[in-house]
C-alpha cells in the first residue's frame, strides 16, 4: 500500500512539473511574439514619421529623416534577405557574420543622425550633413551589395535546379513514349507451292492432312493507366463513377 501511494505521489509530481514546463514555454512564446509585435510596431511608426517629416520639413532636417530612412530600409531588407536564404545555403554564413559587423557601424550612423535631427543649430545640422551622407552611402552600398548577392545566388540555384529536373522530365517522357511490341510471324507458304511435284497423290494428301496456318498471335495492347489509383493532385478533380448515387 505504502508502495502504492510513493507510486502516486511520483506520478503526480511528474505530471505538475511537465504542467509547469509547458507554461513557462508557452508564457515565453506569448512574450516573444509580444516583442515581436511590439518592435515591429514601433518600427512602423518610425519609418511613418521620418517619411512625413522628409515630406512636410524642407531643408537640412528634411534630408537628416530622409538619410535615416535610406540606411533603415536597406539594412532591414539586407537583414531580411540573408535570414531567410541562409537555412537553406550555409555558405550564406559568412555573409551574415559580415552583415552583423556592418549592422553595428549602421546603428552608430542611425544613432548620430538622430542626434542630429534634434540638433537646434541648424548651422551645425548642415555642416555635419556632408560626412553622414558620405557615411549612409558606405553603409548602404554595403548592405545592398550583400543582399543582391544573395539573390543572385538564390536565382542561379533555382534557375540550375529547374535546368536538371527538365532534362530529367525530357528523359522520362522519352522513356514513356518507348514501347516494344514483337514481330508478326510470316505465315506458311500455300498453294501452288505444297503441290509442286506431288502429282495427284499429293493434291490428295495436301487437301486432307495438310495443316491450316497458325493463327496470327495477337499484339500487346498499351493500355491506358487506371484512373482510379492514380496518386491525386491538389489541382486535378476527382472522378466519381457513373454508378455513383
Amino acid at each position: 500500500m505504502e508502495a502504492m501511494a510513493v507510486i502516486v505521489a511520483l506520478m503526480f509530481a511528474v505530471f505538475v512539473a511537465l504542467g509547469v514546463i509547458a507554461v513557462v514555454r508557452s508564457v515565453r512564446a506569448v512574450k516573444r511574439g509580444v516583442d515581436r509585435t511590439v518592435t515591429q510596431a514601433r518600427r512602423t511608426v518610425e519609418d511613418t514619421r521620418l517619411k512625413a517629416k522628409q515630406y512636410v520639413q524642407p531643408g537640412a532636417p528634411g534630408e537628416v529623416a530622409e538619410l535615416r530612412l535610406s540606411l533603415r530600409t536597406s539594412m532591414r531588407a539586407t537583414q531580411e534577405a540573408l535570414r531567410a536564404a541562409a537555412p537553406d545555403d550555409p555558405s550564406l554564413s559568412e555573409a551574415l557574420a559580415l552583415f552583423k559587423r556592418l549592422s553595428t557601424h549602421g546603428q552608430e550612423i542611425d544613432a548620430d543622425l538622430k542626434r542630429l535631427e534634434a540638433e537646434p543649430d541648424k548651422a551645425r545640422v548642415a555642416g555635419s550633413l556632408p560626412e553622414l551622407r558620405e557615411r549612409v552611402e558606405r553603409v548602404t552600398h554595403s548592405a545592398d551589395s550583400l543582399r543582391w548577392a544573395a539573390q543572385d545566388r538564390a536565382r542561379q540555384f533555382a534557375d540550375d535546379d529547374l535546368a536538371v529536373l527538365s532534362e530529367q522530365i525530357r528523359m522520362e517522357a522519352g522513356a514513356l513514349r518507348h514501347w516494344t511490341t514483337e514481330e508478326e510471324p510470316q505465315a506458311a507458304p500455300t498453294g501452288a507451292g505444297a503441290g509442286v511435284g506431288g502429282g495427284t497423290g499429293s493434291a490428295g494428301v495436301g487437301a486432307e492432312g495438310a495443316t491450316a496456318p497458325e493463327a496470327e498471335p495477337e499484339r500487346p495492347a498499351i493500355t491506358a493507366r487506371d484512373a482510379w489509383r492514380q496518386p491525386g493532385y491538389s489541382w486535378q478533380k476527382t472522378r466519381r463513377p457513373e454508378s455513383t448515387t
